[in-house]
C-alpha cells in the first residue's frame, strides 16, 4: 500500500514517518512538506534514505503541488499531518491558518475524490472543543462535545474537520479525524511549551509562563499519539476518535517538573500578560478509542518527559537549527 503523509517534516508528522516507515517496511510511504519554519527536513534523517520512504517538497494549499505527487503516486492512505499549528501565531495572521488549514485540507480531499484513496484521515485537535471548567475534573470533551473554538488556529482546525465530515456525507469519502491533546516529545518545535523550556533552561535563560500558570492541558507523549493514528487509520471506522492521554497538568507545574529534570532553578520562570482567549482546560475521553480498537499508551508520563528532555539535551543542534528557522520567518 503507498500512503502520503503530509506535514512530515513537522513534530508529529516527522515521529510518524519514523514509526511507519519502520513498522511497515512493505508499504511506501511519501512525505509531502512545504518546510516551512515549523518543518525541519532533519528531522526525517532517520528515513530519508529508508527504500519505502520518499520526500516530496511541496504545499498542500498549492493545487498543483497535490495534483503533481498524487499523479505520480497511486495513493491508498492519506494522512494529513500538515498544519500551521501555533496558536500565537494565528492571532497574528489568521489567514495563513485558513489559507492551509481550510483550503489545504479541502485540496487533499478533492485528490482523494479524483484519485480513488481509499481513506483520509485529518489529523486534528482537542482546541475545537473549546475549555473546560477547572473546578470540573469529572468533565472531559467526548467525541459528541460540541465544537466551541476561542483562536483562530482552533477554528481553521474545526472547520477542517467539519468540511471533512461533510466530504464523507456528500461524496462519500472514507474519512477518519483524530483530535488529540497537547503532545511532547523528541524533534517539537522550540517555540513549544516543553521544548522552549528545555531550551532556555539550558541556556539559563528566564521561561515566560502565561498568566498565573494555572491552565490546564492533558499531555500526551508523542510516540502513543503515532500508534493511535496508526491505529483509527488501519482498523477505525469512518468518523471521530479523541486521543488522550489521561495526563492533566498545569502549565506552571510542568515547567517546575522540566527544571527540576535538569537541575534548574525555579527562579527561571517569568510571569507575562496572558494571550487573548486562553483556554483555561483541557481534558480527553478516549474511551471509544480505547474500547473499541483496544489502544492504550504505552509511556507513562515521567518517563515520557525524562526522555525529552534526554532527547533535547543530546540535539542542541537541532534545536538551535529550529529555532533559527522561527527567527527568520519573523523577519
Amino acid at each position: 500500500m503507498n500512503f502520503l503523509i503530509t506535514g512530515g517534516a513537522g513534530f508529529i508528522g516527522g515521529n510518524y514517518c519514523h514509526y511507519a516507515v519502520k513498522k511497515y517496511p512493505q508499504h511506501q510511504f511519501v512525505c509531502l512538506d512545504a518546510l516551512t519554519y515549523a518543518g525541519n527536513l532533519s528531522t526525517l534523517a532517520p528515513v530519508m534514505d529508508k527504500p519505502n520512504f520518499t520526500f516530496v517538497k511541496g504545499d498542500i494549499s498549492d493545487k498543483n503541488d497535490v495534483e503533481s505527487v498524487f499523479k505520480q503516486f497511486a495513493f491508498d492512505y492519506v494522512i494529513n499531518f500538515a498544519a500551521e499549528s501555533h496558536v500565537d501565531n494565528s492571532i497574528a495572521n489568521p489567514s495563513l491558518f485558513v489559507k492551509t488549514n481550510v483550503f489545504g485540507t479541502q485540496i487533499l480531499m478533492d485528490a482523494c475524490l479524483k484519485y480513488n484513496v481509499k481513506r483520509f484521515h485529518q489529523v486534528s485537535t482537542d482546541e475545537v472543543y473549546g475549555q473546560l471548567p477547572i473546578d470540573r475534573p469529572d468533565m472531559m470533551f467526548t467525541e459528541q462535545s460540541p465544537l466551541n473554538p476561542s483562536s483562530p488556529y482552533s477554528a481553521s482546525k474545526a472547520s477542517a474537520d467539519l468540511l471533512a465530515l461533510a466530504y464523507h456525507k456528500t461524496y462519500g469519502l472514507d474519512v477518519t479525524i483524530s483530535r488529540c491533546s497537547n503532545n511532547f516529545g523528541p524533534y517539537q518545535s522550540p517555540e513549544k511549551l516543553v521544548p522552549l523550556t528545555i531550551n532556555n533552561a539550558l541556556k539559563d535563560t528566564t521561561i515566560p509562563i502565561y498568566g498565573d500558570g494555572t491552565n490546564v492541558r492533558d499531555w500526551l507523549y508523542v510516540y502513543d499519539h503515532c500508534t493511535a493514528i496508526d491505529t483509527i487509520v488501519i482498523n477505525g471506522e469512518c468518523g471521530i476518535y479523541n486521543v488522550g492521554g489521561h495526563n492533566e497538568r498545569n502549565n506552571l507545574s510542568l515547567v517546575k517538573r522540566v527544571l527540576d529534570l535538569l537541575g534548574k532553578p525555579h527562579s527561571l520562570l517569568k510571569f507575562v500578560a496572558d494571550r487573548p482567549a486562553h483556554d483555561i482546560r483541557y481534558a480527553i475521553d478516549c474511551k471509544k478509542l480505547q474500547t473499541q480498537l483496544g489502544w492504550k499508551p504505552q509511556f507513562d508520563f515521567d518517563t515520557a518527559l525524562q526522555h525529552t528532555v534526554n532527547w533535547n539535551k543530546q540535539n542542541t543542534d537541532w534545536l538551535n537549527q529550529s529555532m533559527q528557522n522561527i527567527i527568520n520567518n519573523r523577519k
